[in-house]
């Protein structure tokens, strides 16, 4: 129930999946717009259940997964099981979402997909500078000496790569790598598909992700919000 602007940052996410635009120039496999939402809660379930009632006033239908304890990201993701018996989008909590959903979900069913993950391209310069050794094996003579010289410095070097930003499409199968009543993370279960073999597709985005995860970055975020909108 974090504000973001004149709305709780979830408020914000469900305007977003239910929008059925989601920022597309769309020629998407979707049939319809999404028009049921399961909230899985445990901490401050009350307040989320008293803000959100059954989604009638936001034109929706809203459900709720409850659990007595934090289960992580798959485990928390089962107790909604019985609500979902065909493909289905699945989103974090603390995140802005500002992408082709419409796009990521056709992509899904065309390629027939199991998962298909939403991936960012992410660059960030690395904390400490990075020695080059020769590391070669023991010697004798001048191969001794050669050993554990320094060949190159690099600086905070920069890295590049594609990070996951919790928003998932799925199939309800999935939920069948997951165990009952235990804390499991998505990384968790992703990777028991992968190693069923199952068709694991990301969806590569260069924008649309707004990390809320601390309060450093939800201040950020927040700045960023007000900006873009010229109000609270």
């Amino acid at each position: 129930m974090l504000p973001l602007g004149n709305k709780p940052l979830l408020e914000h996410i469900i305007e977003w999946v239910t929008s059925g635009n989601n920022n597309s120039n769309n020629n998407s496999n979707r049939n319809g717009k999404i028009d049921h939402i399961i909230l899985c809660v445990s901490y401050l379930h009350r307040t989320i259940e008293d803000y959100f009632e059954d989604g009638g006033r936001f034109g929706i239908k809203i459900d709720y997964a409850r659990s007595d304890r934090p289960l992580a990201t798959a485990g928390q993701l089962k107790t909604a099981e019985k609500f979902l018996d065909e493909t289905f989008v699945c989103l974090y909590g603390d995140a802005v979402y500002e992408f082709d959903l419409d796009k990521m979900i056709g992509e899904h069913k065309s390629s027939k997909a199991f998962i298909s993950m939403a991936l960012l391209s992410y660059k960030t310069n690395l904390r400490y500078g990075f020695i080059d050794i020769n590391d070669g094996k023991e010697g004798a003579g001048e191969k001794q000496k050669q050993r554990n010289r320094v060949i190159s410095w690099r600086e905070k070097p920069e890295v590049r790569g594609l990070i996951n930003i919790g928003c998932y499409v799925m199939e309800p199968e999935f939920l069948k790598l997951v165990p009952k009543s235990s804390a499991f993370g998505m990384d968790d279960a992703v990777r028991k598909a992968l190693e069923q073999n199952r068709l694991v597709k990301g969806f590569k985005i260069e924008s649309g992700f707004i990390d809320i995860g601390d309060k450093k970055s939800y201040l950020e975020a927040y700045k960023k919000y007000v900006k873009k909108l010229g109000k609270i």
